[in-house]
């Protein structure tokens, strides 16, 4: 499976719809600090059927939505999408009849998040297991650092293997 495509409507600090194509190769986000980069991952946790709002640095999970600014109002709702090449059929059974898999989540103001996996309706588990590895374990996307500072201005490497070990979602590779 591969990520293609990652899809938010007023998520965070993404009012407008917004579309990020995963091309193959390697894949970064580049940009000052309060931009949204943080917010692009926790996109990708959300959807993926995290369920924890602590791990989405909010106070409750309604605080995902737009929450509006002195130009715009607040939304109601919240959606990210992701679109996921799944030709090589490694989705588990349930999910192996199509080619794409587009997963959706959407939440509304005070009423909970709804999941779908192609325009179906599907629960949260069914999510999680689709981005479960062999192993059981959820294969969301935890932020890696290339870098860990010990005391401001100083940075070293991290050590081999950091951010790269099973478990985590691969996004694409020019050889995979």
């Amino acid at each position: 499976m591969k990520l293609t495509r990652l899809r938010l409507i007023g998520f965070k600090s993404f009012v407008e719809p917004t579309d990020f194509l995963i091309e193959p190769g390697l894949t970064g986000v580049v940009g000052p600090n309060g931009c949204g980069k943080s917010n692009l991952v926790e996109a990708l946790r959300w959807v993926m059927g995290e369920s924890s709002h602590k791990a989405m640095r909010a106070a409750d999970m309604d605080d995902v939505i737009f929450s509006g600014n002195h130009n715009r109002p607040a939304r109601n709702t919240a959606e990210v999408a992701i679109l996921i090449d799944n030709r090589d059929r490694s989705a588990p059974a349930q999910f192996n009849g199509e080619e794409t898999l587009d997963v959706s989540r959407r939440i509304a103001r005070e009423e909970g998040s709804v999941y779908r996996v192609n325009g179906r309706e599907v629960r949260a588990l069914d999510v999680q297991v689709l981005f479960a590895d062999n192993r059981g374990t959820l294969a969301c996307p935890r932020p890696s650092r290339t870098h860990r500072r010990d005391r401001p201005g100083q940075a070293r490497p991290a050590p081999p293997g950091a951010g790269g070990g099973r478990g985590h979602f691969r996004v694409a590779s020019a050889s995979s």
